[in-house]
This record gives C-alpha cells, structure tokens and sequence, in this order.
C-alpha cells in the first residue's frame, strides 16, 4: 500500500505550472482551445473538477500529450486523497484479503 506523506501534484498544479504559464495561456485561451466554457478550465485549475476520460482526451489533443498523462495524475491524487482522509483511510484498513478456495 501506499505510504508516502508527500502529496502528490495536483491536476491543477501540473495544468497550471507545467503548461499554462510556460506558454503563456490564460484560462479564456485554454478553454476557447478546449471547446468548453471557462468555468471548465478554472474548475480544473482549483482542483474543484476532476479529470474525465473526455477531459484527458480534450488535454491531450491540445497539449499533444496522452490522455493516460492525465488520468494518472489524477488517480494519484486521488489514490492520495483516499489514504490521507482519516475516514476513508479507516474504512480502508478495516477491509480484509479474501483466501483463496480452490
């Protein structure tokens, strides 16, 4: 199981750091490339939207990177969030291996 206490990037941290500012797109920009509306793009920025398969095949095509990118930023984060939240966590270590019958 995972045990790391660093966090890992977020999908808007990336988004924002790795590709915005580098090449200089604003929100409005990145959503007019995206095809969606700009409450999309600011969603995803602030970690209040999380990344879908359409969404990673849309980031993708505009950053010609690949979809995969993307949802594995995203499920690390959210693998992360689930060992890192007392309550899921607890709820996790309560579950139990299932033996095998042959």
């Amino acid at each position: 199981m995972m045990t790391t206490k660093r966090k890992p990037a977020t999908v808007g941290e990336i988004l924002i750091e790795e590709f915005m500012q580098p090449m200089g797109l604003t929100q409005a920009a990145l959503a007019e490339a995206m095809g969606v509306q700009r409450k999309h793009v600011n969603e995803l920025c602030n970690d209040r939207r999380t990344v879908t398969a359409a969404t990673a095949l849309i980031l993708a095509r505009v950053f010609g990177n690949s979809p995969d990118f993307w949802l594995n930023v995203q499920r690390r984060t959210d693998l992360s969030e689930a060992l890192h939240t007392p309550k899921r966590r607890q709820r996790i270590e309560q579950a139990r291996a299932l033996s095998c019958v042959a």
